[in-house]
């Protein structure tokens, strides 16, 4: 079967860290029956991490398939193994919106770990879907809870529980009911309106180690212009991004972030305040848009979950290209648990790294570029 030749590439790659699991295998089985009859278009696919969801169903003739990977790297890796395994044009990605589910009859869906995600994408399904469309959703045992089914049942009538297999389980709903379009929670934090859609990280919150970087964060940074933008690398919800923004007047600030959903949260968040026309947000994979040697000032909480995996290799990488983008003398202010002792990493990578801030959790250095 061709599950068997999909990689992670470009995401993270390392033993013990896979592109297909027992929950998309479980995933693909439960819905065998609905897909056989399934005409073009019919098959949504939700939240596939690497392409197997998509790719599987594509292998056994479905086309058609509209699909949405929330990972800029889970989009281009679906990509990649499609051409691998002579799949491509098959389906076509597209954003978490009502064209993405709109008459869909048959939903595979990768349950999020966040149950505000999951009331976001099960209230767009029952909005926009056919009536008499089936989901079914699936994870691994540890990353479900009975929660989910009750968020579930909030847009859906009918919900079945299959048996577990291989440490896997999978939901399977029908009848929809009482379907909306996803709306961003709201808050006022750090003097900031804060907009997050469901799965962004940290939602309407501020988290410890933001905080501490807020804090810490030099009264008058290099860079900020129209060409030399202040950088918030990993950009979440916006919070950094939209304070420095504030902060310092007339500022103009690059935010990135391969997530969609937390790009979706940061423009909102600043629309809320009033920034959006000195805030650009995108969705990178990382800084591969922006020029070598062309920055001055990056800030950057790194992120340590790959999919459902929590690995310590995606810091690496990003402060490898934090290094690329930053110009002689250009400075990264990174926060980081202390437990992950990145700062040998950030002086063979960056520079010279001095201590910032410490609390009993988090420290915040800043490297210079050599």
């Amino acid at each position: 079967m061709i599950l068997d030749d999909l990689r992670r590439w470009p995401d993270v790659e390392a033993p013990g860290l896979v592109a297909v699991d027992a929950a998309d295998r479980l995933i693909l089985d439960e819905s065998a029956e609905l897909r056989v009859s399934a005409q073009p278009g019919d098959i949504v696919v939700i939240n596939d991490a690497y392409g197997a969801l998509t790719l599987g169903a594509a292998d056994a003739g479905a086309s058609g398939i509209r699909t949405h990977i929330d990972a800029l790297t889970g989009e281009r890796a679906l990509e990649a193994n499609a051409s691998r395994v002579g799949l491509a044009g098959t389906f076509r990605s597209a954003p978490l919106d009502a064209d993405l589910v709109t008459g869909a009859r048959t939903v595979l869906l990768r349950l999020p770990r966040s149950l505000d995600g999951l009331r976001d994408i099960a209230g767009l399904i029952a909005a926009h879907a056919d009536p008499s469309v089936v989901v079914v959703a699936g994870g691994r045992l540890k990353h479900m809870s009975v929660s989910m089914n009750d968020v579930i049942r909030e847009s859906f009538e009918q919900l079945d529980i299959s048996h577990a297999r291989q440490k896997s389980r999978v939901l399977i709903a029908r009848a929809p009911r009482d379907g909306r379009d996803p709306a961003p929670a709201a808050a006022r934090i750090a003097g900031l309106e804060v907009r997050a859609f469901g799965g962004a990280f940290a939602g309407a919150r501020l988290d410890i180690g933001t905080r501490l970087l807020l804090e810490s964060l030099p009264e008058v940074p290099a860079g900020g212009t129209a060409s030399d933008p202040l950088i918030d690398l990993a950009c979440g919800t916006g919070i950094v991004g939209a304070w420095m923004a504030t902060r310092y007047p007339g500022a103009h600030v690059h935010a990135s972030d391969q997530s969609s959903v937390a790009v979706a949260s940061a423009r909102a968040t600043m629309r809320a305040n009033r920034v959006e026309d000195r805030v650009a947000v995108v969705r990178d994979d990382m800084l591969s848009t922006r020029p070598s040697a062309s920055a001055s000032f990056v800030a950057l909480n790194p992120p340590f979950h790959s999919a459902a995996a929590v690995t310590d290799l995606i810091a690496p990488r990003m402060f490898a290209d934090v290094a690329r983008v930053l110009r002689p003398g250009g400075q990264l202010w990174c926060v980081w648990n202390s437990g992950l002792k990145y700062r040998p990493l950030l002086e063979r990578a960056i520079g010279p790294t001095q201590q910032v801030a410490r609390n009993s959790k988090f420290t915040v250095t800043v490297s210079t570029r050599r």
